[in-house]
């Protein structure tokens, strides 16, 4: 067991060395902080103090159900019936924490952290409660020894608070169960904040995925004048779960040739000597940050243009250190096994009881907590003030910032019917949805607190109209062939969508607004990320200290029935299933059948809060089949009747429902319900639009959902209902299984057949097409299979002239092709 040393300036040894980069060599601190880097021993005590507390602490939170002080000799009936947590990471989140908040007092930064090592949760709740943060929130756990008590018991035990960087933690913007996401969220946090220091700890297991291996270029997209900065802290200590990790056993100078050549200036702190590390990584943060101030100086007041070099910490700490060094003759300091419980058996076991006692006691808890258990001032001396402290910053709590949106009117940029008739014209719904897009990029040039972020795909999902208003946020040589880049653009593009979607999750998580629009298929690479953000908004719904932030909105495009170039490899649409087995009270799927329906659903999620808002529409022209007030009322309602479509005239059940969600099966169902009033004008057809999937579900499943009698009213209770879905059609049957008709129902949708080919083939393929769907009117009215066998055959003809002709000619049918709505009553309907 190491007993940890009194404090006392150490010169540096070979315990421990700082290496700063030669480009910060010189660089004077900012006016008003000339005794920034003379660390005194009164300093390097308190940082000491401090740390030691916070250890403390945390291993209380693993271990301790009583005696929080040890105001007595430590018994098994003190501890935990079940230990669970993580150590080993705990220590050097707790220095980072510490000597972040020397940094802020003394520079009065405005500064957020992002822990990506999030199972280090002891770490930052134990600071939390230093810092004053902790009680404020949740007063019950007050700063003192019953406080302290409540402290330990509550973590990781029943009725209590999780073990990871969690919602509940005051100053957290990160989970952090699932690793990878820590860097990407602390550039989007900086985006548009150019007053804000983003920290951010990088555990080296976290360092091995894939999204944070991407994420070290976010560099090239931040803006030194209009954005904050970013600080990534590496923090290697050597091991995750069960293994070494891959950047711990670099040598020194291949991790330093990699981090360089990310476009990374790394400051390398190690050791394992505690005052010698303290000196080091104060030295190496205040040299971080004067070179921050150097940068931003320079492009704020000095019009540099040159991508600067930011720079990075890389921490180089023992896993678990300060712990027990072995326990049952195996190592476990500076080891794997230090990775959760180091000792294990406390309970069982008297000599990991004696060991517990004698590794809490290490951190002399006299000298840091008064008798009353409240921390000694010497402890306190680092912790900033107020809004500065890491826990109590408004930007970890971003709604307390957010403000609305200043949404542009939709009539300048609605599609117009012509003579306001259905289907009379056409257009491509996100090209439309663009045009409002670019007004509101305008009007929040100023605020700059609107973003789309996406990969490499803004002009080819037909948005390109943003560019009139901004550029693509781009820091590096341009050439004369490049279009659109600007150093100070709102619209980020790299072909990472977890890089994106990062961003976008940081930049709404400080209380700003955006968009994600993606290829629909790729939208699955983030199925986990929307995960955990789905899982945050779900905890933080239940915080009422969380404020609520802007809505994460997809606009999922290029989609699955319209990959004429792409292919099999582009077709998949099962991201709205992903989402729809998520929260109810934060999920949203919608699916606008045109242009006008688009514009008002894109309308309904930017103004929303809380919620993962997923849309899914074309960008190849589409009839315009609603005008504006029509599309207004009609995604009000989620879904509705289009009277004017069928032959349903009100008076009585219709014979069949025919119904779509999704604009190419909208355009199946029209069409074919103008095939049965051509070929079967006595059916009574009634034609069902969806635009909102929940309204399916009962509504005790989600608050969307349609109560049973409305359900019915719309769909009926026994008559056939043939169901048209944009995806994969035992989703509608999911949703839909309790309902009284759903023995009627029959869902035609993807049915993963896909290829390169043309536009109504792939409909064809998957037995969406219209003359499917008048099939099985004929096969499911009863009655209805003798009297139009004559019908259904020519159904089917056409089926297999089609699959000659697109051979042939390498097009559609020509009445497919040129296929217009024809309102009722002019067709002699």
């Amino acid at each position: 067991m190491r007993d940890m040393p009194a404090a006392a300036p150490s010169a540096p040894a070979a315990a421990a060395h700082v290496a700063a980069p030669a480009s910060s060599a010189g660089t004077a601190a900012p006016a008003g902080t000339a005794a920034i880097g003379e660390l005194n021993d009164e300093t390097l005590a308190a940082l000491d103090a401090h740390w030691r507390a916070a250890n403390y602490l945390s291993v209380g939170q693993i271990y301790l159900l009583d005696n929080p002080l040890l105001a007595e000799p430590l018994r098994p009936e003190h501890i935990k019936p079940r230990l669970l947590g993580h150590w080993g990471t705990s220590p050097g989140l707790n220095l980072v924490y510490t000597h972040l908040n020397r940094a802020i007092t003394v520079r009065d930064l405005d500064a957020v952290c992002f822990w990506g090592p999030g199972h280090g949760g002891p770490a930052v709740l134990a600071n939390s409660w230093l810092e004053g943060s902790y009680s404020e929130t949740y007063p019950d756990v007050t700063r003192d020894a019953a406080g302290m008590a409540r402290l330990f018991r509550q973590f990781s035990f029943p009725g209590g608070v999780p073990s990871h960087v969690a919602p509940e933690t005051p100053g957290s913007l990160h989970e952090g169960g699932e690793l990878g996401y820590s860097l990407s969220h602390a550039y989007g946090a900086a985006l548009d904040n150019p007053g804000l220091l983003s920290v951010c700890v990088i555990g080296d297991g976290e360092a091995e995925t894939g999204p944070l291996a991407a994420s070290w270029h976010a560099n090239k997209f931040l803006d030194p004048v209009h954005d904050g900065a970013v600080l990534p802290v590496l923090h290697l200590n050597g091991y995750k779960i069960a293994n070494p990790t891959v950047l711990a056993r670099l040598p020194e100078p291949e991790l330093d040739a990699f981090l360089r050549g990310c476009g990374h200036e790394p400051v390398t702190v190690s050791g394992d000597d505690p005052m010698t590390v303290h000196r080091a990584l104060a030295h190496a943060l205040d040299g971080a940050l004067d070179r921050i101030a150097l940068i931003q100086r320079e492009a704020r007041t000095e019009g540099e243009t040159r991508r600067p070099r930011w720079p990075m910490i890389v921490l180089r700490t023992p896993k678990g250190w300060t712990g027990p060094r072995q326990v049952d003759g195996q190592p476990v300091e500076d080891t794997w096994r230090a990775h959760q419980v180091p000792l294990p058996a406390v309970r069982e076991n008297a000599d990991h009881l004696r060991q517990l006692e004698e590794w809490i006691r290490s951190y002399r808890p006299a000298e840091l907590f008064g008798t009353d258990g409240a921390p000694r001032p010497r402890v306190l001396a680092p912790v900033p003030a107020g809004a500065r402290r890491l826990g109590a910053n408004p930007h970890a709590n971003g709604g307390l910032l957010l403000r609305d949106l200043p949404m542009p009117p939709l009539e300048p940029y609605a599609a117009e019917l012509p003579d306001g008739r259905p289907g009379a014209g056409s257009h491509e719904p996100t090209r439309v949805l663009g045009g409002m897009l670019a007004r509101l990029m305008a009007d929040t040039a100023e605020r700059r607190d609107f973003r789309i972020v996406g990969p490499d795909e803004t002009e080819s999902n037909r948005l390109q109209d943003v560019y009139e208003a901004t550029g693509k946020a781009w820091q590096d040589r341009t050439l004369d062939t490049d279009e659109h880049l600007d150093r100070h653009g709102r619209v980020m593009e790299t072909l990472s969508e977890h890089t994106c979607q990062g961003w976008l999750e940081g930049y709404l998580l400080t209380g700003r607004h955006g968009l994600f629009s993606c290829y629909e298929a790729f939208a699955h690479i983030v199925d986990s990320m929307v995960n955990q953000h789905i899982k945050w908004l779900r905890v933080t719904r239940e915080l009422p200290w969380r404020r609520p932030i802007a809505s994460l909105n997809y606009l999922l495009t290029s989609h699955v029935w319209r990959q004429d170039h792409n292919g099999f490899s582009h077709q998949d649409p099962g991201f709205v299933d992903h989402v729809l087995n998520k929260a109810p009270e934060v999920v949203r799927v919608y699916l606008p059948p045109d242009a006008n329906t688009l514009l008002s659903v894109a309308d309904h999620a930017l103004r929303s809060r809380d919620y993962v808002n997923v849309i899914v529409a074309g960008k190849q022209p589409c009839f315009d089949w609603l005008t504006l007030e029509q599309a207004r009322a009609h995604c009000a309602r989620g879904a509705g009747i289009w009277e004017w479509a069928g032959t349903d005239d009100g008076t009585g059940e219709p014979d069949v429902v025919l119904a779509a969600a999704g604009d190419v099966p909208t355009q199946e169902v029209l069409a074919a319900a103008a095939l049965l009033r051509e070929h079967l004008p006595e059916l009574s057809v009634r034609v069902v639009n969806v635009v909102d999937l929940a309204r399916l579900l009962p509504r005790e499943e989600h608050p969307h959902g349609m109560p049973g009698a409305e359900f019915d009213a719309l769909f009926t209770a026994d008559r056939p209902v043939i169901f048209a879905y944009h995806g994969y059609p035992w989703l509608i049957h999911r949703l839909a299984y309790r309902r009284t008709g759903h023995a009627h129902l029959h869902v035609r949708g993807y049915k993963e057949i896909g290829t390169t080919t043309t536009p109504f083939d792939m409909v064809v393929r998957n037995d969406l097409d219209r003359y499917r769907l008048v099939m099985d009117v004929i096969d499911r009215v009863p009655g209805l299979a003798v009297r139009a066998g004559a019908v259904r055959q020519r159904m089917e003809d056409v089926r297999l002239r089609h699959h000659d002709w697109i051979r042939e000619h390498g097009n559609d049918l020509p009445e497919v092709a040129d296929w217009r709505w024809t309102p009722r009553g002019t067709d002699g309907g």
